[in-house]
């Protein structure tokens, strides 16, 4: 039986202090985005709005939060400052959703919503509307008094958004339902001004994503017509090799700006890519593998690998390093593969399994060499390591495969695969920005 998540009413989190993992107060619960979906899907919570100490109100994901309970939030540390601006695409949940008045499904009688519950989706980091807490009758200052009842939130009317009609909304919310790839080509068949609009309609992480799987014109072209903020946003939510790929497709000066922009930890992964042979190990590698101290456990290692973010390339394997255990400082001991993971006790040492024989990659190692090293070791992913032993990232299949395919590869039409989604439509819906 699959486990039961706890529900929360928003009005329980308006104003309770957010904290990061040390502990520390970043800031106060202002209200929480949500996002309307078709199809008959509930509402899905995107994230909360934070105000923090300079009373400045940001965007914190929920993505980020790793806990929701006694009168607290708990996020991960990783906190963008910029002010939040609230997309056309989106909806406050206690500044729109509260007072509404909506209609039951059953017996279309009005009623006032009073507060709405969330639930967290078991094994997952994505939160719903779950139900609604409504009251019958028209309210009012001189009339608070009719029944009262907590309904799911399908059984009410007015929270959805129908399945025809053009817009952002509706087309973003279709989107929801796809995977990046096949959201990228829908997005390459549109025209040049409705990709760029719909793609500003899209949160940082999903067009992070999307961006990733367009042609380089593509990316380019989209890069361009956000707002610099914005585009930085997106930037630092990229993989660092992708990130760094797309800026070296743009003009120096808007190239240099928008490095200027990211978070200083972000953009020096990024430049460090960026001064590697694109077709060579350095140039191909993300900076961001999983990172594991001699002493961590086989446990500690699987609960790395389970994070939903990571891909599957990425998730194969953790690599040893002495102290510190990040790229590019800590000193490369060798790889513990996922299967020997499974086969050992959760309390072994990491460091009593680790695979030292496997020579890793230098940085400068070419593009036919990385191919046939993964070929023939039988990797989806492989170290890189400089002269003095220090671990600099890692190369994965799918980014080898990337410079192996013709360059108009992603122009493909996939759809034929699974059945063609016709997402074309007239042009003119909204700008957005966070």
């Amino acid at each position: 039986m699959a486990a039961v998540t706890p529900r929360v009413f928003v009005s329980h989190l308006s104003g309770v202090p957010v904290f990061d993992p040390n502990g520390d107060q970043v800031g106060r619960v202002r209200d929480l985005v949500a996002m309307l979906r078709v199809g008959g899907r509930p509402p899905r919570i995107l994230g909360l709005v934070v105000e923090v100490i300079s009373r400045r109100r940001i965007f914190l994901p929920m993505t980020r939060v790793t806990g929701v309970e006694s009168g607290q939030v708990i996020t991960t540390g990783v906190v963008n400052m910029r002010r939040f601006e609230q997309r056309p695409t989106e909806r406050l949940v206690l500044g729109e959703f509260l007072d509404r008045r909506v209609r039951l499904v059953e017996g279309d009688e009005e009623v006032t919503v009073l507060d709405v519950a969330i639930q967290q989706l078991p094994a997952r980091r994505d939160w719903e509307i779950d139900k609604y807490f409504v009251r019958k009758g028209r309210g009012g200052a001189l009339r608070r008094k009719g029944e009262t009842l907590t309904v799911e939130w399908s059984a009410v009317s007015g929270f959805s958004l129908e399945e025809h009609g053009q817009g952002a909304e509706n087309l973003v919310a279709t989107f929801e339902r796809l995977r990046p790839t096949d959201v990228a080509n829908a997005l390459h068949h549109l025209s040049p001004k409705r990709r760029v609009e719909v793609a500003a309609a899209l949160d940082d992480d999903r067009l992070a994503d999307v961006l990733e799987e367009l042609p380089e014109d593509d990316q380019v072209e989209i890069i361009g017509k956000l707002a610099e903020e914005r585009a930085a946003d997106v930037l630092e939510a990229m993989d660092p090799d992708d990130a760094a790929d797309l800026l070296s497709e743009l003009p120096e000066e808007d190239k240099e700006r928008l490095l200027a922009l990211m978070r200083p930890d972000d953009a020096a992964d990024v430049r460090r890519l960026m001064s590697y042979e694109e077709r060579t190990a350095g140039g191909l590698m993300t900076t961001e593998p999983i990172v594991l101290r001699p002493d961590a456990t086989v446990a500690d290692a699987l609960a790395r690998v389970r994070q939903a973010d990571l891909s599957p390339a990425l998730a194969a394997q953790v690599y040893v390093c002495r102290s510190p255990d990040e790229t590019p400082t800590g000193k490369y001991l060798g790889t513990v593969h996922f299967q020997r993971l499974l086969r050992d006790p959760p309390f072994t040492l990491v460091s009593s399994i680790v695979d030292s024989d496997l020579v890793p990659l230098p940085p400068d190692t070419p593009l036919p060499l990385v191919t046939s090293y993964l070929a023939a070791y039988n990797m989806v992913s492989a170290p890189v390591v400089d002269e003095s032993g220090s671990l600099l990232g890692a190369v994965t299949v799918d980014d080898v495969l990337d410079h192996l395919l013709p360059d108009d590869w992603r122009e493909t039409d996939l759809a034929d695969l699974h059945g063609e989604t016709d997402l074309h439509g007239e042009e003119g819906v909204g700008h957005g920005g966070r």
